[in-house]
This record gives C-alpha cells, sequence and structure tokens, in this order.
C-alpha cells in the first residue's frame, strides 16, 4: 500500500488490562477505510521511556503516520504531548487560545463542584502546552488534540475517552499535514460475504482451489469465525480490482451458496429485524436467560415486531408460564427437542405472535451427562402457519460461550423459517 501507520496506545489501565482497548480497532479501521494500511498497534503504560521507545519503533517501521491516544490530561501522568514534542525536537509552549478555550469549558463544572481554583488553573495550562508549530484540535472534552510533523511521520495526539477521540477524528485527518500524507493513498474499498454452518477448513480448501483459477493476489482477504458458527469473509480491494472481487464472490457463492446469509457485511440481528417487519414474535428462553430477546430488541423499532419474552427456568416456570405439559419434562427431560417445541408454541400462543422460539439447554459448567452433555442445546422455531425448524446442537466453549452461541443459532433459524427452506447446521 502506498500510506502506512501505527497506532500508539497509552494507558497503564488498559496494558494492564483492567480497561479494554476500543480506540486502537476503532482508528485502524477508520485508517483502512482511507486507503491507509496499519503496520502496528503498540499499547505501552504511562511510562515515558517507553512511549519514547514506541514512537521511535514506528519512526523505524518507516510509517507515514502515527497515532497515539490516551495521555493528555491534567494529571502529572499524562505525558503524550510533552514526549510526542520531545521525539519531534520541538518546544513546547503555552497555546494561550486554546488556555482560554479549555477555560470556558471548565468553568461550568468549576462552579457546580466547587473545584480548587489554583489546581484548576494549573491542569488547564498543561493541558494547553503544545510542541512548538503543532496544530491544535479542539477539544471534544477537555484536552485538545494534536497533529505534529516529527521530521519524517506526522503524528496525530487524539484523547484517550472513545467518546472524545471519535469526535475529533475529522478534524484530526481533515488537519492539512495528515491529509496531504493520506492524499497519497490508493483507493480502497471493503466488502464482506458472511456464511453460517460452514467450517473452517472447508472455506480455507475452497479458497486454494479457486486461487488455481484466479490470481487473487491483488486482493486482501481476511476471514474470520465468529459466535462459533459465522464465517466473515472481508475483501479489501483498489477500486480497479473490483472486478476481480466480484469473480471472487461469485465462486463462493457458486460452491456454498446455501451458507451465505449475507454480501452486505450487515449482521444476522439487522436481517432478522428487516424480516420480521410487518410480523410479530415471542420467546420462550432457559438457559439463555433472555439474550436472544435482548438482541432482538437492540435495533431501534423493535416494539412493532417484538411482542415479549418469558425467561422460563425452572421446570415450573415452563409449565406455567409456557404451557409446556409437565408428563412431557418427565418424559424427555427439560433439556430435549420435545420441551424446546412446546415453549416455542407456548410463547407464540401466549404472547399473541406470528413467529415463537424455544430455547433450553446445559450450558454448563454442571449438569451434563453421557446422553446430555454440556454444550447441548435443543432450540425450536415455530409460526402460525404450522411451520417447524428444529435443532439440538451440541456447542462447544464455556458457560457463556454456549449461551452466546445458543442465541446465534436461534436467530440463524428465525431467518431460515422466515425465508423459507431448512438450515445448514
Amino acid at each position: 500500500m502506498s500510506v502506512r501507520a501505527g497506532i500508539v496506545v497509552t494507558g497503564t489501565e488498559v496494558l494492564t488490562g483492567r480497561v479494554t482497548d476500543r480506540n486502537g480497532p476503532w482508528v485502524s479501521e477508520r485508517l483502512g477505510q482511507l486507503g491507509c494500511e496499519v503496520a502496528h498497534i503498540v499499547c505501552v503504560g504511562d511510562r515515558p521511556d517507553d512511549l519514547a521507545d514506541a514512537l521511535g519503533f514506528m519512526r523505524s517501521s518507516a510509517v507515514d503516520l502515527i497515532f497515539t491516544t490516551g495521555g493528555l490530561g491534567p494529571t502529572a501522568d499524562d505525558l503524550t504531548a510533552e514526549i510526542v514534542g520531545r521525539f519531534a525536537g520541538r518546544e513546547m509552549i503555552l497555546d494561550e487560545a486554546m488556555e482560554r478555550r479549555i477555560a470556558e469549558i471548565v468553568a461550568g463544572f468549576a462552579r457546580r463542584m466547587k473545584f480548587d481554583p489554583e489546581a484548576l488553573r494549573d491542569g488547564t495550562r498543561k493541558q494547553a502546552m503544545v510542541p512548538e508549530g503543532a496544530i491544535a484540535l479542539d477539544p471534544a472534552g477537555t484536552a485538545p488534540g494534536l497533529v505534529v510533523e516529527a521530521g519524517g511521520p506526522v503524528v496525530v495526539v487524539l484523547p484517550g475517552p472513545p467518546r472524545e477521540l471519535q469526535a475529533m477524528w475529522a478534524q484530526a485527518v481533515g488537519a492539512p499535514p495528515v491529509a496531504a500524507v493520506l492524499g497519497r493513498a490508493d483507493d480502497y474499498e471493503v466488502e464482506t460475504m458472511k456464511m453460517f454452518g460452514i467450517p473452517e477448513s472447508t472455506l480455507a480448501k475452497t479458497l486454494r482451489e479457486i486461487e488455481r483459477d484466479i490470481d487473487l493476489g491483488p486482493l486482501e482477504i481476511t476471514t474470520c469465525l465468529r459466535r462459533g458458527a459465522e464465517l466473515e469473509i472481508d475483501v479489501r480491494n483498489r477500486v480497479s480490482d473490483r472486478t476481480l472481487r466480484d469473480s471472487l464472490f461469485a465462486a463462493l457463492r457458486e460452491r456454498h451458496e446455501r451458507f451465505v446469509y449475507t454480501e452486505r457485511g450487515e449482521s444476522i440481528d439487522e436481517i432478522v429485524a428487516r424480516l420480521l417487519a410487518g410480523s410479530s414474535i415471542g420467546l420462550g428462553e432457559s438457559c439463555t436467560g433472555g439474550l436472544l430477546a435482548a438482541r432482538l430488541t437492540d435495533p431501534p423499532g423493535a416494539s412493532d415486531y417484538f411482542r415479549g419474552g418469558i425467561v422460563a427456568y425452572s421446570n415450573a416456570a415452563k409449565e406455567e408460564l409456557l404451557g409446556v405439559p409437565a408428563e412431557l419434562i418427565a418424559a424427555h427431560g427439560a433439556v430435549s427437542p420435545e420441551v424446546a417445541a412446546a415453549m416455542a408454541r407456548g410463547a407464540m400462543e401466549r404472547l399473541g405472535a406470528e413467529v415463537g422460539v424455544g430455547i433450553t439447554g446445559i450450558a454448563g459448567p454442571g449438569g451434563g451427562t453421557e446422553e446430555k452433555p454440556v454444550g447441548y442445546v435443543c432450540i425450536c422455531v415455530v409460526d402460525a402457519a404450522g411451520n417447524v425448524l428444529a435443532r439440538d446442537p451440541k456447542l462447544p466453549g464455556t458457560r457463556d460461550d454456549v449461551r452466546d452461541r445458543s442465541a446465534s443459532v436461534a436467530m440463524h433459524m428465525i431467518r431460515r423459517l422466515l425465508i423459507g427452506g431448512d438450515l445448514p447446521l
């Protein structure tokens, strides 16, 4: 690629795992959309020498842009601006206009919280100290961002809170030194095909077979398994190679069309929400504890199709709330295809829905038997027309994995029932 970038995520709380890094992946994805290759993401603690080493490493990697996140606050351990200034060989100077701007921002907080005026002035002045010649980016919180030309790479200094960083992104990439670098980037686009129920090994074999007939070298192909059964195939290509990408997708579709559920990058949750328009659904959940309901109600406008969900964990709740016959549970067990079907019909009827879903399983870590091991889950989807789709897979992973994957399988089963056809699982 014509433009390369590195990302330095700062913060001891991120390095130790107390806080999950949301900035590195977010910045990387946005840079990819701009045609920029991210060579490295490095995480360092709030230690000046380590940050300086990370910046030096990025320079030695011949990147054109360096993005840093975090370390711009008023406290003593917020040293990113100072270290970047030293890296660029620039003195730190007071940006008086920025000092006034920060003072205006914090004035309201100061009055309400009765902050110490002297400490407030010191913190405001610290945040307004910038490397000489740097471009200061208007803060989304109290910390300004910076664009610093460092005699090679251009360094973009952004705050740590994701909300602030994302709000400042347009300013950052629009700053003249950054825009000039990004202007050299090739025009790229990313398209995603998603499959459900196909093993990674099968897809890998298919790609090798396709490559015998099609030179896939110009394409950047990434495959990722999500939630145990969803395969994402991301293809990043120059606009000039769009025909080649389309040929790849056509070859995948020819071999595995029944596994493909979207070529537009949308999630299964978005697809199901769209398919449920004009219809209604009710749920009877046991081992998933409401996870399916949470996913179905996440999109705005879910009240148009979601009638309700019943988390019937105990046998008594299954009987009383969903109308599952006690003799059915006694004969087959609470975790059985028969009980899942009864839960689905009960949810549909009692909630007045046109589609019903029942889920019951053994999420673990205990409770499994040789006949019904941990991970054994029974899922049934029915509709008012009498159509039924049922599966009882053995799902791998921890308790959380089993619960999450159960909800995902159920989402794909709902889709299949709504569009017609069987489920490839």
